[in-house]
């Protein structure tokens, strides 16, 4: 029993909990970099390196970081972990590092990242805020990959697989690529088919299929400025 519950900690980010298919998470970077299949795997792989180093850490400091400032002090937490990361990109990958631009620092302020601290790491022990920060992180990078692959087969009719390989797929065969695919309309299209396809899954599964759940749903609504601003709009209607 101790073993299937350390277990759910890793699958529960992959498949009932999945970041961006069932907590809808992460979009902007989803749709933004997920024009080819190489972005998709860079930006995943960057995220999950700082879930993992950033749950650890917060995990370790849960008792003594003070409540009052426990989200500035894991944005600092996770600020430092993107900044080694970015520049381990930069060193050895520069090209990912080129691909995915602005949004490879950005990834600070991943919704994911702060969700998994806040709900996750500052309650509980080191293992399991690890497996859940590599479980997320497998669950993002594999959604994210999903939908570069089909975007770029869909899109350019070939996959990148470096600046020097390039596989010919579609266009091997003289199917025209649909060039709206590594648009953003096609991003929006593949990410709609992909919930809907986890939906039909979940359902199965007897699972409730993702909704609209409003700020109080949402598992960083204490950290966000806009549940200030609706409290202010209640109490100015009362």
């Amino acid at each position: 029993m101790a073993k299937n519950k350390t277990l759910s900690y890793f699958t529960n980010g992959i498949l009932t909990e999945n970041p961006v298919l069932r907590l809808v998470l992460g979009t902007c970077p989803t749709l933004a970099v997920t024009t080819t299949f190489m972005n998709g795997i860079g930006m995943g792989a960057a995220a999950t390196m700082v879930l993992i180093c950033s749950n650890i850490v917060i995990s370790l400091l849960r008792n003594i970081i003070p409540q009052k400032v426990r989200i500035p002090a894991f944005i600092t937490v996770i600020a430092g972990f993107v900044s080694i990361v970015q520049l381990l990109v930069k060193a050895y990958a520069p090209s990912i590092d080129k691909s995915l631009g602005i949004f490879l620092p950005l990834i600070v302020v991943n919704c994911i990242i702060l969700a998994r601290a806040e709900m996750f790491a500052s309650k509980n022990s080191v293992l399991p805020s690890l497996l859940d920060g590599l479980g997320m992180g497998v669950g993002f990078t594999v959604t994210l990959a999903i939908m570069g692959l089909i975007r770029e087969i869909i899109g350019t009719g070939q996959i990148a697989i470096s600046e020097s390989l390039t596989i010919p797929l579609t266009s091997a065969i003289g199917i025209e690529p649909m060039l709206i695919f590594i648009l953003p309309p096609g991003g929006f299209f593949v990410f709609g088919l992909l919930i809907a396809l986890s939906n039909k899954i979940a359902e199965k599964q007897g699972k409730k299929a993702v909704e609209n759940i409003g700020c109080e749903g949402c598992p960083v609504k204490d950290c966000c400025s806009a549940k200030e601003e609706i409290e202010k709009e209640e109490e100015k209607n009362d």
